[in-house]
């Protein structure tokens, strides 16, 4: 591609381009660009939300340009005051080196790990003295910092704001420094941090990183950003059956938003989808991504299970069983909530005395809407669903 032509496609699905003329001179100087992406490893999952700025970096590796993940294991130890109302807990060494391990194997199923250079932060901050330190904190004021929408509101609200959350956008900028980097994406909502990485460049000298925001991505609720402390996401080690499941919730609207962010679908593919019906098109969305996570033939498959227990009224042919001796202990009858805790596939009583409620778990054919029903041992089997997704079988 022509250098006018690569800037064209590094602008596709993007929100932000900063530093577009300076980038454009570094095309047509035949550079090979440094691309960074830094992600904390705060928790042991990548999610779908996480894909949309992966997809923009493999684009990049699949340009020729050098790739550079940094996994923050060491600003993940202040945590990013991003979008957060409050200090985020901090993580022990151990948790944070385990979510990293998980990171670099999902990170792989979207980049060319052969053409991926990984650096880990702690590389040059675990080497920093603490006058080192101070001599980056003079690279910016408390007015700078006070200027960012999200720590202005907790100023305003009287909320707490750690001296050390303060600095992790200038730990987040030296990391360019660092590495020399020629451009950084992230989400839309890492603009302020990723402006912090130009100007501290400059300041050493260096050419400024041009800076690229992407579009967040939506959660299953079609309206909050996709977080894993909302619970509205779909994580990139979620089993078949509950990805394509969480995909089949989502509503209708954000389903294009999918298409295009995730499946990169060009106008006149998102055009003929939309001519036909809505139904079709999200049963074909939740087939091609569980097929680009759990490889081709999964997403059929459970597209399959899902007709046959949403269109047919049949049950799921792969659900787990359960002796009800296992889940009883013995008795004669036990309570439906002790019953279904007992297999271990809710995260509490509580999730499942709310589905319970909510009319959500049937006995065969029976509804179940009081927590306190005593189930008796059966005959021969009894099939429970419980909530839209999960059945299983007790035999």
């Amino acid at each position: 591609m022509s250098p006018e032509e690569q800037l064209q496609r590094m602008r596709a699905r993007t929100e932000k381009l900063i530093g577009a003329d300076d980038l454009l001179k570094r095309l047509k100087e035949g550079r090979r660009l440094r691309v960074k992406l830094g992600v904390d490893p705060t928790r042991p999952d990548l999610t779908f939300g996480h894909m949309v700025v992966f997809q923009k970096l493999r684009e990049f590796q699949d340009l020729g340009h050098q790739a550079v993940l940094i996994i923050g294991d060491y600003t993940t130890r202040i945590g990013d005051p991003t979008g957060k109302s409050e200090t985020r807990p901090v993580l022990s060494e151990a948790e944070i080196e385990e979510n990293a391990k998980t990171y670099l194997e999902q990170a792989f199923r979207i980049l060319d790990p052969q053409k991926t250079e990984v650096r880990r932060n702690s590389e040059w901050f675990g080497k920093m003295s603490f006058l080192d330190a101070l001599q980056l904190s003079r690279r910016m004021t408390v007015a700078q910092m006070l200027a960012r929408d999200d720590f202005a509101k907790r100023h305003a609200a009287n909320v707490p704001i750690s001296i050390v959350e303060f600095l992790y956008p200038l730990l987040q900028g030296h990391d360019s420094v660092e590495l020399k980097a020629d451009i950084e994406i992230g989400g839309s909502d890492q603009l302020f941090n990723m402006l912090v990485g130009r100007d501290l460049q400059e300041q050493h000298g260096q050419p400024p990183q041009a800076v690229l925001g992407m579009p967040l991505l939506v959660g299953l609720d079609g309206e909050k950003k996709m977080s894993k402390s909302l619970g509205n996401y779909i994580a990139f080690n979620h089993g078949a059956k509950d990805m394509f499941g969480r995909i089949m919730s989502i509503p209708d609207a954000t389903m294009w938003v999918y298409y295009d962010l995730l499946l990169l679908s060009t106008p006149e593919e998102l055009a003929a989808l939309k001519a036909g019906h809505p139904m079709e098109a999200k049963k074909q969305l939740a087939t091609r991504l569980t097929d680009k996570f759990h490889g081709a033939g999964a997403g059929a498959k459970e597209r399959a299970e899902f007709e046959n227990v949403f269109s047919k009224g049949g049950v799921r042919s792969d659900m787990p069983e359960f002796a009800w001796d296992a889940l009883a202990g013995g008795a004669a009858e036990v309570g439906i909530v002790d019953l279904l805790a007992a297999t271990g596939l809710f995260p509490s009583k509580k999730e499942i005395r709310r589905l319970v409620e909510g009319g959500a778990v049937r006995l065969g054919d029976d509804k179940v809407s009081d927590p306190a029903q005593k189930v008796a041992r059966p005959a021969g089997e009894l099939v429970i669903q419980a909530g839209k997704r999960t059945f299983l079988k007790v035999r």
